[in-house]
């Protein structure tokens, strides 16, 4: 481990600023910046000219909290200067030791985003692609670790998954999402090492506002989206609701199958007064997709275009629903409760059609049906203080936090389909077929319920120039797995685990524009399951070393950030390569690199947003599944190892002869990546263009105040890409193009 001692001692370096440059400036103070639970007294009228601006006024005054779980703050265009995912409170954060990003809800507008992969699709570290194009649900990485089980996080609580049940989110219900890159289990329990994804809800304000959106586009796609609120009637400004959906029909371009959505979530919110804030969240989500996004592969990474899904049985249905509350009471300035709470129950029926191969002009199936569901419960309890011992300004928060999921599968595997005739096909990209199916019984399945307990705390210490954040938690798991065949059920299997994980972090205030930081940070993931000797597997752990400078220059909207790091993780759960029906905890995997981005408003409607990623994830101990041998020091597949990506809008300025244009576009390139874990064969880089164009009637006539039109394309050029991953290729999207006309009250 030579590189990582080398690393370290570099991360520790950084922070160990001379003595000559402290006295430089020995009276800057970093900008404090505070976020008050009062209720919002200034938001932006919608439909201002802005361009794609937050209905909300974009400044996190929908925030219903003001700290964990609240969102961020201090937003300005595409520019968030506080959020509370790293910290559970309202640091600033150039003052946070690790990593973060945050997407604002001018940024989600300005590119009409469509599902949680786009949302993400220029944020540094993530990989977003991996799978190609599939609807079904939002797979991605976060420094070379999958996420979308456990790392997706809604209002600052876990969305669990588990199986082929992923709740799914809705990016027009987002306020905006934080990626904090990196362990968090320190504070948020178990978890992938790469770090999490935190989705803000849109929440009331109390300003009345409204928003539709109707939109078409190529493959037959036609949605309407609408968001209203305001102050309650009669309330005497103590109460506000909100009130979002969208209702969404189209095709795909994978023949046959659709993607189809809707959506509505309500919320109120309840604030006696400036102290005590409790808000309801809400929400009912159903969508119809395929089965399938893979098309059949050929020997030697091949990927055709031979979709697998057969229209008579290629249609998933997904229903789920939400509901929970945030609740906040300052005692005083210095003494705050907060709880956030949530309910979710989710249900997949799932059925598919997949190819075992092709003999000449036919080919050979098999299908399956899976019925998973997944129901939730999760509760988190806060108290957050703050004092002063001597020089030293302190900012501890305590909490306890809960989390119950009970999930459910029932599925049954039909190997009599009738083998497709491919005979006289030659464009297979249009290549549509249906056949009877007979749904096959579901005589197998299996049953899980897990438990979670965590108490945290942490010590956020301010002197001088320093910021020390140490964080500290102990979490037990429960988990009882069950099983049956042929309707038989099997033994119940509990499993128990228990981890102190934690975090320590220092920054150093070097001026108001430039602050360097350290970090480490260790992680846990209980594993369910036992090897072929009954034994329980280990649970997965892993540590990070990270350190980095934070920059956001003053009097601007403009900020910056770059950050190394070196992550470990062990006891990673594979297949057994001595015994292919059990699996065994072995082996570990290192990820190390370094990330860059800036972010930047310029002035209202003009925007840039840059990132870049360089990524080094191996195997340290692993064995191939593909031959038996080792593969120590191989590179995991389909994980690219460089990404630059940028993103930026204009708006032309009032007076100009363009007044009321704004266009935008944005540029993703993904280097090489192995093809399979074995590192035998290569995927090539791919860049992809996007673009938007929109105007502002107000431009036109005052009268047309409200009114805007918007075009976004993605891919414009239409590359034709595959990515393949551990052995198997899978497609990109082709261009998109959607239109969407917009009025704002």
């Amino acid at each position: 481990m030579v590189n990582r001692s080398s690393l370290l001692s570099l991360l520790v370096a950084s922070t160990a600023i001379t003595n000559a440059a402290v006295a430089q400036d020995a009276a800057v103070q970093l900008n404090e910046i505070s976020v008050e639970a009062a209720r919002p007294a200034t938001v932006n009228a919608a439909g201002a000219g802005l361009g794609g601006a937050n209905v909300s006024g974009g400044d996190g005054n929908s925030a219903a909290t003001s700290g964990g779980g609240g969102g961020p703050s201090g937003v300005s265009g595409y520019v968030a200067r506080v959020s509370p995912t790293a910290t559970k409170t309202n640091t600033p954060l150039i003052e946070t030791p690790q990593s973060v990003s945050v997407v604002t809800r001018e940024q989600l507008n300005d590119r009409n985003v469509q599902d949680l992969n786009q949302a993400l699709s220029y944020v540094p570290g993530v990989s977003a692609n991996v799978f190609g194009f599939d609807p079904r649900n939002d797979a991605f990485y976060v420094r070379g670790f999958a996420e979308y089980y456990d790392g997706v996080y809604r209002d600052g609580l876990r969305q669990p998954g588990v199986g082929l049940i992923i709740p799914r989110t809705e990016p027009y219900g987002y306020e905006a999402l934080t990626i904090l890159r990196g362990p968090a289990s320190g504070l948020y329990g178990l978890g992938s090492p790469g770090g999490i994804v935190d989705i803000t809800s849109k929440r009331p304000v109390f300003v009345p506002f409204g928003e539709v959106w109707f939109q078409g586009g190529n493959f037959d796609r036609y949605q309407g989206n609408f968001d209203v609120g305001g102050p309650v009637e009669g309330s005497n400004g103590t109460m506000a609701y909100r009130l979002t959906g969208i209702v969404r029909q189209s095709d795909t371009f994978l023949p046959g199958a659709v993607d189809d959505r809707q959506m509505i979530a309500p919320s109120f919110t309840w604030r006696p007064d400036s102290d005590t804030s409790f808000t309801l969240l809400s929400e009912y989500l159903h969508t119809n997709l395929p089965g399938t996004a893979f098309f059949y592969n050929e020997p030697g990474f091949k990927v055709t275009r031979l979709y697998g899904g057969d229209a008579g049985f290629n249609k998933t249905s997904q229903q789920q629903y939400r509901i929970g509350y945030a609740f906040e009471h300052k005692f005083s300035p210095d003494l705050i409760f907060r709880q956030n709470f949530r309910y979710q129950d989710a249900a997949v029926s799932f059925p598919f059609t997949a190819f075992t191969g092709v003999t000449g002009l036919t080919a050979q199936r098999y299908a399956g049906l899976y019925k998973d569901k997944i129901k939730s419960a999760v509760v988190d309890t806060q108290l957050e203080g703050h004092f002063w011992t001597g020089p030293v300004a302190h900012t501890v928060i305590g909490g306890v936090d809960y989390a119950h999921y009970d999930y459910d599968r029932r599925y049954g595997l039909n190997f009599n389909v009738p083998d497709l005739n491919l005979a006289g096909v030659t464009d297979f990209s249009n290549f549509r077929y249906r056949t009877f199916i007979a749904r096959p019984p579901l005589t197998s399945g299996s049953g899980q319920s897990q438990d979670q307990i965590g108490v945290y705390l942490q010590e956020q210490a301010k002197w001088d120039r320093f910021v020390l954040t140490l964080t500290g938690r102990h979490d037990w798991v429960f988990q009882s797995t069950s099983s049956f065949t042929n309707l038989v059920p099997g033994t119940p299997r509990d499993q128990n685990d228990g981890a102190f994980t934690g975090r320590v972090g220092l920054n150093y205030l070097l001026t108001p524009a430039f602050v360097p930081y350290a970090s480490y940070a260790t992680t846990f993931t209980p594993q369910v399951g036992v090897d072929s000797n009954g034994r329980p597997f280990k649970p997965a752990t892993g540590d990070q070393i990270e350190a980095g400078v934070k920059v956001a220059i003053p009097n601007t909207n403009i900020t910056g950030s770059f950050a190394g790091f070196d992550i470990v993780q062990t006891s990673i759960l594979r297949q057994d390569p001595t015994n292919i029906a059990n699996q065994v905890a072995t082996g570990s995997v290192e990820s190390k690199g370094f990330e860059a981005e800036m972010t930047a408003s310029f002035a209202p409607g003009t925007n840039l947003t840059l990132a870049y990623t360089h990524l080094d994830v191996r195997f340290l101990r692993q064995t191939s599944l593909v031959t038996g041998q080792p593969i120590d020091g191989n590179s995991l597949s389909g994980i690219p190892g460089n990404t630059f990506t940028a993103f930026a809008t204009y708006l032309f300025p009032p007076g100009s002869i363009l007044s009321g244009l704004q266009v935008g576009g944005g540029v993703r390139f993904a280097g090489t990546s192995y093809a399979d874990d074995e590192n035998t064969v290569r995927n090539p880089t791919v860049t992809l263009f996007d673009a938007v164009l929109a105007y502002d009637f107000a431009a036109l006539d005052p009268k047309y105040k409200g009114f805007r039109a918007q075009i976004n394309a993605q891919n414009i050029f239409d590359r034709d890409y595959t990515n393949c991953q551990a052995g198997f290729c899978y497609r990109g999207a082709p261009a998109t193009v959607i239109g969407s006309l917009i009025y704002r009250w």
